[in-house]
C-alpha cells in the first residue's frame, strides 16, 4: 500500500510578494516566525539552520532561489535519527492575487518511508506547518 508523498498548505496573505518572501527567506524573517535563531546562506547549495528553545535543531540545504516566488529547500526527515540521510524537499511558491499573496507549501518525500516512520514524519509535519503558517500569519500582520 502506498502512502501520501506530499503535505501541501495554501493560505493566502494580505501582504506583497516581496514582504512574505523576507519572512521566509532571510534569518531575520525566519527567526520571527519559524524558529527562535537562524542563519541562511540564501543560494543554491547554500546551509541554512534553524533552532529552536527547546533545543531542537534543523539543518537545512537550500536547493532552489527564484525572488521573488520560489524558495525550496531540503531537511531532515522528522523522527528520524541524527544523522540518517534521508531528506523532505519544502518549497514555497508565491503568487501575487488581488488581495495580496497566495502562499503555497509543498513539502514531497513522505513516500520513502516504512509505515511506522511514515506516520510519525507525515503526521508531525501535517500538524507543524499548520502551526508554523499561522505563526507566520502572526508575524505578517503585526510586522
Amino acid at each position: 500500500m502506498g502512502f501520501p508523498d506530499q503535505i501541501v498548505r495554501t493560505i493566502e496573505l494580505a501582504h506583497p510578494p516581496a514582504k512574505i518572501w523576507a519572512a521566509i527567506t532571510t534569518a531575520e524573517g525566519l527567526a520571527s516566525w519559524f524558529g527562535n535563531t537562524a542563519t541562511i546562506d540564501l543560494r543554491p547549495g547554500g546551509a541554512a539552520r534553524m533552532t529552536w528553545e527547546s533545543g531542537d535543531t534543523a539543518n537545512m540545504r537550500v536547493e532552489r532561489v527564484e525572488e521573488p516566488s520560489i524558495f525550496g529547500f531540503t531537511w531532515q526527515i522528522y523522527g528520524l535519527p541524527e544523522g540518517d540521510p534521508r531528506r523532505t524537499y519544502v518549497e514555497f511558491t508565491l503568487e501575487p492575487v488581488d488581495a495580496g499573496t497566495r502562499l503555497t507549501v509543498v513539502e514531497t518525500g513522505f513516500a520513502q518511508l516504512p509505515e511506522d516512520e511514515h506516520k510519525i514524519a507525515f503526521g508531525g509535519n501535517t500538524d507543524g506547518w499548520a502551526g508554523e503558517l499561522a505563526e507566520l500569519v502572526q508575524y505578517l500582520d503585526a510586522a
